[in-house]
Parts: C-alpha cells; structure tokens; sequence
C-alpha cells in the first residue's frame, strides 16, 4: 500500500512570504526618484585662460567660485590647474534652485 503524501504549511507560508515581499513596495507611498543628470558645456582652453576665471566666468552671482573650479576638476579629472591652450574641458552647468525641487 502507498503511503499518502501529508500536506505541510511550508509552501504555502513560503508562497505567502513571497506575495508580501513582491507585493509591498508596490503598495507602499514612498516614491523614490533619480537624480537628474548633469548638463555640461564645453570649453576651449585660450591662450591666458585660468581654471579660477573660467569658473568665475560661468558661475552664478551668488554660486562659490572654488566650488565650480572643484566641479570642473572632478568633471575633466585634472590633476593640477595648469591649462594648456587648445584643451577642451567640460563645464558643469549650474542647476537653478527650482530644478533641484
């Protein structure tokens, strides 16, 4: 004679466990969101051109000139501030405060 397989809760607490983790963010009202991307332009390093002047020149009236120049450093992986006629460098441009809500 065969033995009858006996049922267990184990699959269907496993089942249930699942549905909860699948099913909670989704009902859940935190929203998540991206930051949105950095827009740049580019500049031709002239002749005289400085990293301290090329940020004065594209910062805002109220924005922190050394934090531009830090943005232009990270933004083209500059070692140093010397500039070389001819370089092109990627100048971060500044976020208005209404974009950032």
């Amino acid at each position: 004679m065969g033995r009858r397989k006996r049922f267990t809760l184990m699959p269907a607490i496993a089942l249930a466990a699942l549905g909860v983790m699948v099913a909670f963010p989704m009902l859940s009202s935190v929203r998540l969101y991206a930051a949105s991307a950095q827009r740049y332009t580019t500049v031709t390093v002239q002749p005289g051109d400085t990293l301290w002047g090329l940020a004065a020149a594209h910062a805002g009236p109220s924005a922190d000139v050394q934090e531009i120049v830090d943005r232009i450093t990270d933004a083209n992986h500059l070692q140093s501030g010397a500039l070389q006629p001819g370089e092109r460098l990627r100048i971060p441009l500044l976020r208005l405060a209404q974009d950032d809500k």
